[in-house]
């Protein structure tokens, strides 16, 4: 990701929108206000003011990232209006429908509406994004450098699957931290000292997932592969996945996750 970005204003800056902000600075960004009033020690060369009223007149974004919590938009979004044909706004709100959106910011409102997770803190993430038809190839090709900064991107033509991203990658960071917590459990329960349950938890699930990333083989193959016959991780995983178990639950978890995310788009 080179070369500086042009003038960003940034409406939110909690964790996602603080990860995407130090993605910014690490890409050499070239000026960012940032409006919230929760973060007055946010440091330069990001400039911070605690409402849209207090936006500088002369201050033209390319871009407005909406980074306040969904719930929030009905009376966040409408003093940002006044930017719509101008800049295009990236909304990393999940749930929030695009259609939603325009009709908050207005009909010429170029919405890229995007899911990042939490990996994007440490620059790990993956967003899967949506552009709606008023937004062009330029203004999605800055979305996307600004969602680089910090991972992965990848694009989706159908809004709606969205949803189906936001139970898999935006919620999926805590399906495999309540594993490791349920390992460092478990490993308790078998004896171990708490610290020595937790290291072994936490580096097994970091390592794997490194592992994962790193290998040309799909998840089933290194599962097998680790899978002696009539061993001790056979005997796990004839638990794990037996009828009712984890091949059941997950995709139930995933469903409801999902469902979640389409009624909070209504």
């Amino acid at each position: 990701m080179s070369g500086s970005l042009p003038q960003l204003l940034l409406v939110g800056c909690g964790r996602m929108g603080g990860a995407l902000l130090a993605g910014w600075h690490e890409a050499g960004l070239s000026e960012v206000l940032v409006v919230d009033p929760a973060r007055p020690d946010i440091a330069p060369p990001a400039r911070v003011v605690a409402e849209a009223a207090d936006i500088p007149a002369d201050f033209a974004p390319a871009a407005v990232i909406l980074a306040v919590k969904p719930q929030q938009a009905a009376t966040t979004l409408p003093a940002y209006a006044r930017f719509a044909g101008r800049a295009v706004f990236l909304s990393i709100m999940a749930g929030r429908g695009i259609a939603g959106m325009r009709r908050l910011l207005g009909a010429q409102a170029a919405i890229v509406r995007a899911m990042p997770n939490t990996p994007a803190a440490i620059g790990e993430g993956i967003s899967a994004a949506c552009a709606g038809d008023e937004v062009d190839a330029a203004a999605r090709a800055l979305c996307e450098r600004l969602l680089a900064a910090v991972g992965e991107v990848v694009w989706v033509e159908r809004e709606g699957d969205l949803d189906a991203v936001t139970a898999v990658s935006g919620s999926g960071p805590a399906y495999v931290f309540l594993l490791a917590e349920w390992l460092e459990r478990a490993a308790i329960a078998e004896g171990l000292a708490p610290p020595l349950a937790r290291r072994l938890a936490r580096r097994t699930v970091a390592g794997a997932g490194a592992l994962l990333a790193a290998s040309g083989e799909d998840a089933q193959s290194l599962r097998e592969a680790v899978t002696s016959k009539g061993g001790t991780t056979e005997a796990a995983l004839a638990i794990l996945m037996a009828p009712g178990a984890l091949p059941q639950l997950l995709p139930k978890a995933v469903a409801a996750a999902a469902a979640r995310s389409r009624e909070l788009a209504e």
